[in-house]
C-alpha cells in the first residue's frame, strides 16, 4: 500500500532496499505526523478545500490516532510504506473520501520535513531537561564539596591545588555553554516547512502563516526550495549540538574512570555502578562510565556522518536523505541515557576528602610559596628560581598553611551562583510550542 501507487508493482528486493528502516523509525515520528496533519487539515478547511462536515470527522479521526500514539498502540501495518501512509489510510477508513483530501497541496517531502522538525523540537526539549538534571547534580555536589581539595594537573603531572567543587562546577559551566548550541539548534528546528510541497510550492492558495501559528513554530522557512534544503542541515545542526554535550560528558566520564583507579583513589563508585571480573575477585570496574565515554565518542561522529551523506547533493529532494533518519533518530535516546546514567553515578559517588595528606602532592604548593615571596617584595623570577632550586635539590617543604584564593573562578570563589545564572540564561523557552500543540489537539 503506497500513497504513490499507479497500478504497477516493484521488485520485492527493490522495495526492501528503498524502504529500509522507515517503518521502524517512523514510529518515532507518528505524534509529529498527526500534529502536522491536524494543522494542514484546519488550514485546508479555512480556505474552503475541506468542508466543515469533513473537518469535524477528520479532527476526531486524528485525535483518535494521536491518542493511540500516546498509549503506545500505534503501529505501521505490514505492507504500509511509512507513517504518512499509515495515518492517511486510517483516516480514509474512518472518514471515507475526506481522508483522501488531507494530502491536498502537500508532498511527502514537506510532510517528512515538518515531522522531523516537530519530532526534533520535542526531543530537544527533553534533551534540555536531561542536561539540566545533570547540571543540577554537578552544582549540588560542587557546593557540597567546594572546600575539599584535590590535585590539579597539567600534562598529567601534579600542578596546583584544585578542589572537587572546582572540578565538578567546571563541567557544569561547560554544560551551560553547550546550551548555546542546543539553543541555536532549537531556533533552526522551530521554523515551519509545511506548504513547501516537493520544494516548489503549490498552486493551491495555502495559508502557511496559519499552519505556522497552529503548530507553534517561531517562524516560517519562507523559500519553498530552501525549506527542503533544510533536510540534512537540520539533522547536522542538531547532532552538532548533541555532540557538544557528548564531548563534555565524555570528558567527565574519562575523569571519573581515571580518578576511581586505585592509583589515584580520589573517588569511588557505588557497587551498583561497577562490574566484576570473571577471574579477579577483587575487581570493581567502572563499566558504566567507560560506556558513557564510548557512547559520547560515537555521538560526536554523527554530524560528520550526516555531512558525508549530504555532500555534493544539488538543490531538491533526493532519496539519499532517507538515510539520515537512521543516524539521527536513535541519537536522542543515546544522549538521554548517557545523561541519566552520568547524573545517577555522580550523585552517589564517594569522595576522598584527605587526598593531599599524601606527601607526593607537596609540590602542589610551590606556586603558593612563589606568590608569598612576591607579596613580600621579591621579584617573581627570583622567587620562582629560589623555590625551583629547593625542589631540585630535595629540600622543598610546604608549611601546610591554609590557601587564600579569592578571585572570581578560583577555588576560594567558585562563582556557583553566576554559573547557575548563565545556565538559566542560555536555556531556550519552549512554552509557546508546547502550548500550541496542546491547543491544536484539545
Amino acid at each position: 500500500m503506497k500513497l504513490w501507487d499507479k497500478g504497477y508493482s516493484t521488485d520485492a528486493f527493490v522495495e526492501e532496499f528503498t524502504v529500509g528502516r522507515d517503518r521502524e523509525l517512523d514510529l518515532y515520528l507518528a505524534e509529529a505526523d498527526v500534529l502536522g496533519n491536524m494543522a494542514h487539515m484546519k488550514m485546508l478547511n479555512s480556505i474552503g478545500l475541506i468542508s466543515d462536515e469533513d473537518r469535524v470527522a477528520l479532527e476526531q479521526g486524528l485525535k483518535d490516532i494521536y491518542a493511540s500514539v500516546q498509549r503506545g498502540e500505534f503501529r505501521i501495518d505490514e505492507g504500509v510504506e511509512d507513517v504518512h501512509s499509515q495515518v492517511e489510510f486510517i483516516l480514509t477508513e474512518k472518514c471515507g473520501d475526506a481522508g483522501k483530501r488531507i494530502h491536498t497541496g502537500r508532498s511527502r517531502n514537506d510532510q517528512v520535513m515538518v515531522d522531523l522538525k516537530l519530532f526534533s523540537r520535542a526531543a530537544l526539549i527533553e534533551l534540555q531537561s536531561g542536561v539540566k538534571s545533570l547540571f543540577d547534580v554537578l552544582m549540588q555536589r560542587a557546593e557540597e564539596l567546594k572546600d575539599v581539595l584535590m590535585p590539579g594537573y597539567t600534562h598529567m603531572q601534579v600542578a596546583m591545588p584544585s578542589s572537587f567543587g572546582m572540578w565538578l562546577s567546571a563541567y557544569a559551566e561547560a554544560l551551560a555553554d553547550d546550551l548555546l548550541q542546543l539553543n541555536a539548534a532549537y531556533r533552526l528546528v522551530n521554523t515551519n516547512p509545511l506548504g513547501s510541497g516537493a520544494g516548489y510550492g503549490s498552486s493551491v492558495p495555502l495559508n502557511r502563516e496559519m499552519t505556522t501559528r497552529l503548530l507553534g513554530f517561531e517562524d516560517l522557512a519562507y523559500n519553498s526550495m530552501y525549506a527542503q534544503m533544510q533536510r540534512g542541515k537540520t539533522e547536522r545542526t542538531v547532532l552538532t549540538a548533541i555532540a557538544a554535550v557528548a564531548a563534555t560528558v565524555g570528558r567527565l566520564a574519562q575523569d571519573v574512570c581515571l580518578y576511581s583507579c586505585a592509583n589515584f583513589g580520589f573517588v569511588k563508585l557505588p557497587d551498583a555502578f561497577t562490574t566484576g571480573s570473571s577471574i579477579m575477585p577483587h575487581k570493581k570496574n567502572p563499566d558504566i562510565f567507560e560506556l558513557i565515554r564510548a557512547k559520547c565518542n560515537r555521538l560526536q561522529a554523527l554530524p560528520m556522518e550526516i555531512t558525508l551523506t549530504m555532500t555534493n547533493l544539488p538543490a531538491g529532494y533526493f532519496r539519499d536523505m532517507q538515510l539520515t533518519k537512521e543516524v539521527y533518530v536513535p541519537a536522542f535516546k543515546e544522549i538521554a541515557d548517557v545523561l541519566r546514567m552520568a547524573a545517577a553515578g555522580l550523585e552517589q559517588m564517594w569522595i576522598n576528602r584527605d587526598i593531599l595528606a599524601d606527601d607526593k602532592y607537596k609540590y602542589l604548593f610551590t606556586v603558593e610559596d612563589v606568590n608569598d615571596a612576591v607579596a613580600k617584595g621579591v621579584p617573581f623570577r627570583d622567587a620562582y628560581r629560589e623555590v625551583g632550586m629547593r625542589v631540585q635539590n630535595g629540600t622543598y617543604q610546604h608549611d601546610g598553611r591554609e590557601l587564600n584564593h579569592t578571585h572570581e573562578g578560583s577555588i576560594g570563589n567558585l562563582c556557583l551562583e553566576n554559573i547557575k545564572a548563565k545556565f538559566e540564561r542560555n536555556m531556550f523557552d519552549c512554552s509557546a510550542a508546547q502550548k500550541a500543540e496542546a491547543e491544536l489537539m484539545k
